[in-house]
């Protein structure tokens, strides 16, 4: 039995045949074409997940090697996070590959786009960029307490292809952008392993400074976190509406400031109070006419 199928060509007024034994022949092929794609996944899920290992092992070598170079810890973690994505994206093309993609053609496509491609990553480049600088130029390393522009300041923990991780004092994880960083200000708290301490109190008019002063003196003497071959002073910092202000100066190691800073707050009060110096508190005077 032979079936002629009538497709008509709205162009040309012409029509066309389709053979039926090309359709038999379609559906014959079928199930080897189906079973050929099948193979052809399972072997590229095989391939992805033999490369993933490869990647991890990869990544473990060289990060030993830098270790046993005694490399920074912010371009040990900035160079595995960059050999990570480029390990992925080549392994992307490798299975890509084995579909039957042109690499060639992929790469020249992506070279053909690469202004739209490069307005739309714009700032994703410039937080790679930015973390190449930060390498380079050192303003921050990992394990540093640093407070950017906007006011985030923490810890940092780690140096990202495209981001730089905090951990602030609370415990939280604060993400900031390798160009923000490279680009804005920042405080470096931590650059030198010594921190000044000042601390403010204010006490009353009638009180003898020279007594206050030998109290306090005798409190930074008498704290063993105290740097004592760097400057200990007590000096009048203002005379205000309602209490002469001081200024207790000493010097910590970073690693005992802020403890050090909240042992000398509470005991300048006991200070003070021993020696019979009155921390006033604002006063307003109303006088009413009858």
């Amino acid at each position: 039995m032979f079936v002629r199928v009538i497709v008509p060509r709205a162009a040309t007024g012409q029509t066309s045949q389709l053979d039926p034994g090309a359709i038999e022949k379609f559906f014959s092929e079928l199930p080897e074409k189906a079973m050929n794609m099948g193979l052809r996944i399972v072997l590229a899920l095989v391939v992805f997940l033999l490369g993933v290992q490869v990647i991890k092992l990869v990544r473990k070598l060289v990060k030993k090697s830098l270790v046993r170079g005694k490399v920074d810890v912010g371009v040990q973690q900035f160079t595995d996070s960059f050999l990570k994505t480029v390990l992925y994206i080549l392994l992307i093309f490798m299975i890509a590959g084995g579909f039957g993609v042109d690499a060639a053609s992929v790469v020249a496509l992506l070279g053909s786009a690469g202004v739209a491609i490069g307005l739309a990553v714009q700032g994703s480049l410039s937080n790679l960029a930015g973390g190449v600088l930060i390498l380079i130029l050192k303003p921050f390393l990992v394990g540093d307490y640093i407070i950017d522009e906007g006011g985030k300041e923490g810890t940092v923990t780690e140096i990202q292809l495209f981001y730089t991780k905090l951990l602030t004092p609370d415990n939280r994880t604060v993400v900031l952008p390798n160009g923000t960083l490279a680009n804005g200000s920042l405080v470096n708290i931590t650059t030198d392993k010594y921190r000044r301490c000042d601390i403010s109190v204010g006490i009353s008019y009638g009180s003898d400074i020279r007594v206050a002063r030998e109290a306090l003196m005798d409190l930074l003497s008498g704290d063993s976190a105290v740097l004592k071959d760097r400057e200990m002073r007590v000096v009048v910092d203002s005379l205000g509406d309602s209490a002469i202000q001081l200024i207790i100066r000493c010097w910590f190691t970073n690693e005992e400031y802020w403890d050090g800073r909240y042992r000398l707050t509470e005991g300048v009060k006991y200070a003070l109070d021993r020696a019979g110096i009155q921390i006033p508190y604002p006063q307003l005077d109303v006088h009413v006419q009858q």
